[in-house]
């Protein structure tokens, strides 16, 4: 029963039953509560069947007054029987959803980042803790996973001068490595120390080869369940959109503005809230696409990225096919307008295409100009030399102000 109404198969025992019961010849209806099982019994049996409202009733007064058509049946086994199809129904619903796949994607990606901080964790704690002994050697090796290596295989600093790291490092490095051992301002560990920090770096190794191993596989599942969504922001954005969202289904119920803004949700409601500015980009920030861009056209590329995003999901989602064509379609037309953006950018600081197509007439214009050396004198160009009448005139007013002054005052 639960593979006809889920798969909409039809089993041998169901065959055979329909078989006996309805004769082929006969002009009679076989009323059915599933219209999918209906559509199947007339394909597979060449029978009539009809599904309505009328029907789900009939059906429904048959489930309620059961124990009474059917002697010999007590209540208990029925609500066994129930059961037990229920459960039946249950895990062929989770067996064969296509939303139930997208939870190992959603797993893989939280592990991922949580695989991501431990490393950090277990690498800094490394590199401080080996760098009482040996110091110099985090400026010489960058690389955190060659750094563990290095000390896993060596151990005290003063093995690096007897030790071939040459499978590890290059040849300048090692050289390198091993005149800084000779004259290293680090203290003297135990060996017990030196013990403990080699099973730390035997974890950080054995974590980045899990990640490594982790990250393959997450890529082959979002290929395999959303392709189109990879090829437009790559698989690690794509699974932080369907964690966030919850699963693929809910993602593709999404319109493209939340697609824009998923993961910026505390900014975009502390913004609506003091009425500023919204966010222009949320998860998608991280896309190639749009780190590409520059600056200026980033909250333009974002929003026409999520616009092309939310077609590709709904097309892995609720399509047929698993072709990443239209992913790819969709992605080359954003990189299309993309370029359009950046060129005019450029097209407008050299000027318009038509002013440059814009030739004048030959004219001479140039003029001979003759060099005037007043311009080279620094005083100013009013004379301050005063008349003997202007300075007697101020004398006079001053001797008024005065006066005046102290007639006020009496």
């Amino acid at each position: 029963a639960s593979t006809a109404l889920v798969e909409g198969k039809l089993s041998k025992n169901l065959k055979k039953i329909l078989k006996k019961i309805v004769a082929k010849d006969a002009h009679e209806q076989l009323a059915v509560a599933d219209a999918k099982l209906g559509g199947v019994i007339k394909d597979k049996l060449n029978l009539s069947c009809i599904h309505s409202p009328m029907v789900t009733e009939l059906m429904r007064g048959i489930r309620s007054q059961i124990e009474g058509l059917i002697t010999g049946l007590p209540s208990r086994e029925m609500a066994a029987m129930c059961l037990g199809l229920a459960h039946s129904l249950s895990r062929y619903k989770l067996k064969f959803s296509p939303d139930k796949v997208d939870t190992m994607i959603i797993q893989a990606i939280s592990l991922l980042d949580d695989l991501d901080k431990e490393l950090n964790n277990y690498i800094m704690r490394c590199r401080e803790w080996y760098g009482w002994h040996f110091p110099e050697l985090g400026k010489i090796i960058t690389d955190n996973l060659t750094y563990c290596k290095c000390v896993r295989k060596v151990g005290d600093r003063t093995n690096f001068a007897s030790s071939d790291v040459s499978d590890i490092l290059p040849e300048e490095i090692e050289g390198e490595v091993k005149a800084a051992a000779e004259i290293s301002m680090g203290t003297e560990v135990s060996e017990e120390d030196i013990n403990n920090i080699i099973h730390l770096c035997d974890q950080v190794i054995e974590i980045s080869e899990y990640r490594t191993q982790l990250y393959d596989y997450l890529k082959n599942r979002m290929m395999a369940i959303a392709p189109n969504l990879t090829v437009m922001v790559g698989e690690l954005v794509g699974a932080r959109l369907i964690a966030h969202a919850g699963s693929l289904l809910n993602l593709a119920k999404h319109p493209a503005s939340t697609v824009q803004l998923l993961g910026a949700e505390k900014a975009l409601f502390r913004a609506l809230k003091t009425k500023r500015d919204t966010p222009k980009f949320g998860l998608i920030y991280h896309a190639s696409l749009v780190g590409q861009t520059n600056t200026k056209n980033k909250g333009k590329i974002s929003r026409m990225l999520a616009a092309k995003t939310a077609l590709t999901i709904r097309y892995d989602a609720l399509g047929e096919d698993t072709s990443a064509e239209m992913g790819a379609e969709n992605r080359l037309k954003v990189e299309t307008r993309m370029r359009l953006l950046e060129e005019r950018g450029l097209r407008r600081i050299s000027g318009t295409g038509k002013a440059l197509a814009r030739t004048d007439k030959y004219q001479n214009k140039s003029e001979v100009k003759i060099f005037d050396p007043s311009g080279d004198s620094t005083l100013p160009a009013v004379s301050k030399k005063r008349k003997i009448q202007e300075v007697e005139e101020q004398d006079t007013e001053v001797a008024v102000k005065a006066k005046k002054f102290k007639g006020e005052i009496k």
